[in-house]
């Protein structure tokens, strides 16, 4: 069972950063429903350590577990996911347009979506964390689980036009 006092800190502590976590989802699965999955399965796991939570900045610990999380669901899966032949993410859900899809109306928003998806997953989150989330290199070498340099690599690898090989 639990306590309704680490339930409540629970909520308090993480819920505010579901956002930022749906938003790495998004970006690492390309897939709205897929996204929600995992954000849904890292919740769980988030709670059902969060006695072991050691008080560290919540949104890197809640991001890394999404990171984890999606490096296992995609593993049990056994495939990457991949653009299709015309171009487009697969299974993504045309119905309502996302808030992320109305932003992206653009040329220029068009343009960085289609580079960032282009990206292997490692360089891509790298952007993400950083672009999007803000986070601090220390917090996305925490996160990702490499070195500072690694991340600061990835990083200068988008710096100089996506060439990355």
């Amino acid at each position: 069972m639990f306590d309704q006092n680490e339930l409540n800190a629970f909520n308090e502590t993480v819920l505010p950063h579901l956002d930022a976590a749906y938003n790495l989802a998004r970006w690492l699965t390309r897939n709205d429903h897929d996204a929600e999955d995992v954000v849904q399965e890292a919740s769980l796991r988030a709670f059902k350590y969060w006695k072991g939570f050691s008080g560290r900045d919540c949104r890197s610990w809640l991001l890394a577990i999404v990171r984890n999380t999606y490096y296992s669901w995609i593993r049990t899966r056994s495939v990457q996911p991949e653009l299709t032949e015309d171009g487009e993410i697969d299974d993504v859900d045309e119905g309502n347009p996302s808030p992320e899809t109305a932003l992206l109306q653009n040329a220029d928003r068009e343009m960085l979506k289609a580079a960032l998806e282009d990206l292997p997953v490692e360089f891509r989150e790298a952007i993400v964390l950083r672009e999007m989330e803000g986070l601090s290199y220390k917090e996305i070498a925490d996160i990702a689980t490499v070195p500072i340099g690694t991340v600061m690599s990835r990083l200068a690898a988008r710096a100089s036009g996506f060439k990355l090989f």
